[in-house]
């Protein structure tokens, strides 16, 4: 049964937006006492956050499909919907979180580090939110926005200062369970090891964590045995140190082999030729392992490796090779620049940015994508008039009305707005630039607008004034 992950597909969903209420405020004496519907409630995130008690990713391996919930409707009496509960997914420290085109979204390092892989929907506006002075009665709401949802990559990078490769049975494990507490299952076969361990040392004042990642073999690089797997563990890793075995008892392999080996398929994989590197020659209590060690060293050392003789079954050489690897991770960590745990990769938009596009297709037909337009169309009930209509209202102040005549755009012309999975398809008639004006004061209950006196009514039309120059700015209190 596996029981470590280190690479997992996700499916999440976040929540979706709860729908405005419509509603009007009635008591005795005042049956139409004004809107007073709700907005609707905010859908859940889903958030990644790194959790040092976790160190693989197998519940997500077994469980991939994850939705946050939904947000609830807003109902009369100016009640709003309760928020949906944000889905909070625990990580190992080291996940790389990246969209199936393999692009890097979030790099999660440090204990409570988090990322928003699916934000929630917002909530519709009720239409007392929605009310003004143009328009004292709004007879419809806005509905709420599905939340994200898609599929992510999760890739666990082990976070540790020095990593062990080499050969398989090389003494990866023995040593790295005698210079820390940690206990990896040893034995005398290839591929015992099929996990990375993590171990942690104590050289003096510096403490590091080391990584006995999995054997390598020729070929590894490319996919061969199980190095391409665990290669990646290396990647975080400010030292290589090289095991290599002085008593195989394989005629064709030496330690001078087994390194050139391994570095071809370091350097295939890229990314690792500015690690300092250590040799260890390990098994040297065997008679034939300790005349190899002393045989190849010179040749190693004229490479320009500082090389220790150790044996983890006898415990020799280990304190010297301890307090090396501490001096270096010293060093790496003093020549590191202090930067965010976390590498967030962020997007930002043009300064020029409309915030929309028009492109015209094959078949004639012109489609309008964009993050508000698209936005606005998913709030919108169709079976209304009047939520029709203030749609077309937003869009025009948005200038999609403008665009569409640029781009030759006809009254008749077919026009889609979103994708083309998930568009709304209408004939386009330029009438629309009207808004308003076209259907009146749309939203007002002319029972309302009884007699009134005069300078009531400079003061609503000073008021109509003010609340055209917000609307027109596209004000919205969730934005």
């Amino acid at each position: 049964m596996t029981t470590f992950v280190d690479r997992v597909e996700l499916h999440i969903a976040a929540g979706n937006g709860g729908h405005g209420c419509a509603s009007v405020h009635r008591e005795k004496f005042k049956p139409l006492g004004g809107p007073d519907g709700g907005n609707g409630g905010r859908g859940g995130d889903v958030i990644l956050t790194v959790d040092q008690s976790v160190t693989t990713l197998l519940d997500y391996h077994h469980s991939p499909h994850r939705k946050a919930t939904n947000g609830k409707p807003g109902e009369g009496g100016n009640r709003a919907g309760k928020d949906g509960q944000d889905l909070v997914l625990p990580v190992p420290d080291g996940t790389v979180v990246l969209d199936k085109d393999g692009n890097v979204l979030a790099d999660l390092v440090g204990h409570g580090t988090s990322y928003v892989a699916a934000q929630g929907g917002r909530g519709g506006l009720g239409n007392a939110a929605l009310a003004s002075a143009r328009r004292k009665a709004p007879g419809f709401a806005l509905l709420g926005v599905p939340g994200d949802l898609g599929d992510i990559v999760l890739e666990l990078k082990t976070v540790a200062d020095v990593a062990l490769v080499g050969y398989p049975s090389a003494g990866k494990s023995s040593l790295i369970s005698v210079l820390s507490a940690a206990k990896p299952k040893i034995a005398d076969y290839p591929f015992t090891t099929l996990v990375p361990n993590l171990g942690v040392v104590t050289a003096g004042s510096t403490v590091y964590t080391i990584a006995d990642v999995p054997g390598l073999i020729p070929g590894a690089s490319q996919g061969r045995g199980l190095g391409l797997e665990f290669l990646r563990h290396v990647e975080r890793c400010s030292v290589l140190v090289h095991v290599l075995d002085t008593a195989t008892l394989e005629s064709e392999r030496d330690p001078v082999s087994d390194l050139d080996i391994i570095e071809e398929e370091l350097k295939q994989y890229g990314g690792l030729g500015d690690r300092p590197r250590i040799v260890v020659l390990n098994k040297i209590d065997v008679p034939d392992g300790k005349d190899l060690a002393e045989m190849v060293r010179p040749d190693l050392e004229a490479r320009g490796y500082r090389v220790f003789e150790v044996s983890a079954v006898a415990h020799l050489g280990l304190r010297e090779l301890t307090f090396a690897l501490g001096d270096l991770v010293g060093q790496a960590r003093a020549a590191k620049p202090k930067e965010e745990a976390t590498r967030i990769v962020i997007r930002p938009k043009a300064v020029d940015d409309a915030g929309f596009t028009v492109t015209q297709e094959e078949d004639g037909l012109f489609r309008v994508r964009g993050e508000k337009p698209e936005r606005w169309v998913r709030q919108t009930d169709f079976n209304n008039d009047e939520a029709v209509g203030y749609l077309a209202d937003r869009l025009n102040r948005l200038g999609v009305e403008q665009e569409l005549m640029k781009a030759g755009a006809r009254s008749g012309d077919g026009v889609a707005i979103g994708p083309e999975d998930n568009a709304v398809v209408f004939d386009w008639e330029p009438s629309m630039m009207s808004g308003a004006e076209m259907l009146g004061r749309r939203g007002e209950d002319h029972r309302f607008e009884e007699q009134r006196p005069a300078v009531q009514r400079r003061r609503d039309r000073e008021a109509e004034r003010d609340e055209s120059l917000r609307e027109y700015g596209d004000f919205d209190p969730f934005e």
